[in-house]
């Protein structure tokens, strides 16, 4: 490896200019504690292996405005949050990016696990604190509160800003609020599960849990809860020609997502992509973000590509009536 492509010295972006930030291209939200905007779209760090090739990823997330990177402790066996975290160190953006990490993953789910992940991914990282942190797994076995107690304790520690769990059940998380108030600490302020227009028919990993059910979209809106889901898109489904009820080629896709149901909200996402001259993948992550209640979806580009396609969902405005017309509600 010559000196120039060791992680430390990518320094430069592709193009060897400075980042811009390009107007107009992203939304924002806010996660009260957090201290600043959150891009709408999230970009997750589960994959990138060469700070080289996430650095070009990256940069062109950043400059159509997205700043918040979502990563997680087991994600590449501890790989992803270093590249993440030498990407932001050799950019300098640390107080503009929103960094979105997660620990205490099964088998490893209780207090003390959390803890040991937590100050590891802190150095690998190489930063003092997380602005979002979650629990990636939940453990019934511990009682809501143990985890509240440590996470609060990180909290007034300064390593992390706010906490939410992933994968999380909607009664866990009430569990785990309705001990806080009582003790008058800081509760979950977020849930990271997934979400999309496609019903997951089978979880894409053991202990996944979904919040597109009627009775959790009513949870979420309700309590006006910030969803951060993953596998938004449906890891694909949505792609012109990816899905299909003959075309069996990708059996992840057919066990997870394949049914009848789906294919129909497939069908009704292509209709309204015609008449909005849009593709039908802006449709489904539109779906989305015209949620009753905050979201923030986690989209995986391998490809610049794939970013690129993922950018005109923002633009999408779905009414009341439409979203539930896409959901098969009438």
């Amino acid at each position: 490896i010559y000196d120039a492509e060791k992680p430390e010295n990518v320094t430069h972006t592709i193009t060897r200019r400075p980042l811009t930030v390009k107007k107009n291209n992203m939304k924002y939200g806010e996660l009260e504690g957090v201290g600043k905007k959150i891009s709408r779209l999230v970009m997750g760090v589960d994959h990138p292996r060469t700070v080289p090739y996430a650095a070009v990823l990256f940069d062109d997330f950043i400059e159509r405005g997205g700043n918040c990177f979502d990563t997680a402790y087991i994600y590449g066996s501890g790989t992803a949050e270093k590249v993440l975290g030498q990407y932001i160190k050799n950019r300098g953006i640390r107080k503009e990016i929103v960094i979105l990490d997660k620990g205490a993953h099964t088998p490893f789910c209780t207090p003390e696990h959390l803890t040991k992940q937590l100050h590891e991914s802190l150095q690998r990282l190489q930063v003092d604190f997380v602005d979002i942190y979650m629990m990636h797994r939940d453990n019934p076995a511990v009682p809501a509160g143990e985890f509240i107690d440590v996470l609060n304790e990180h909290r007034k520690a300064g390593r992390i800003r706010v906490f939410g769990g992933s994968n999380w059940s909607k009664e866990r998380v009430d569990e785990a609020n309705a001990y806080a108030k009582k003790k008058g600490l800081a509760g979950m302020s977020a849930v990271s599960n997934n979400f999309s227009l496609a019903r997951m028919v089978d979880p894409v990993w053991g202990g996944c849990i979904a919040s597109s059910s009627p009775d959790y979209i009513a949870w979420h809106t309700k309590l006006q809860m910030p969803l951060m889901p993953w596998s938004s898109q449906a890891r694909g489904f949505f792609v012109e020609g990816k899905a299909h009820p003959q075309k069996k080629d990708d059996p992840e896709l057919v066990r997870c997502w394949y049914a009848e149901d789906n294919f129909r909200r497939l069908e009704r996402a292509k209709e309204l992509a015609r008449k909005r001259n849009v593709l039908p993948i802006n449709i489904a992550l539109g779906y989305v973000l015209c949620q009753s209640f905050p979201t923030f979806p986690l989209i995986g580009p391998r490809t610049l590509g794939e970013t690129r396609t993922s950018v005109p969902a923002l633009d999408v405005e779905l009414s009341p009536e439409e979203v539930k017309w896409l959901n098969l509600e009438t």
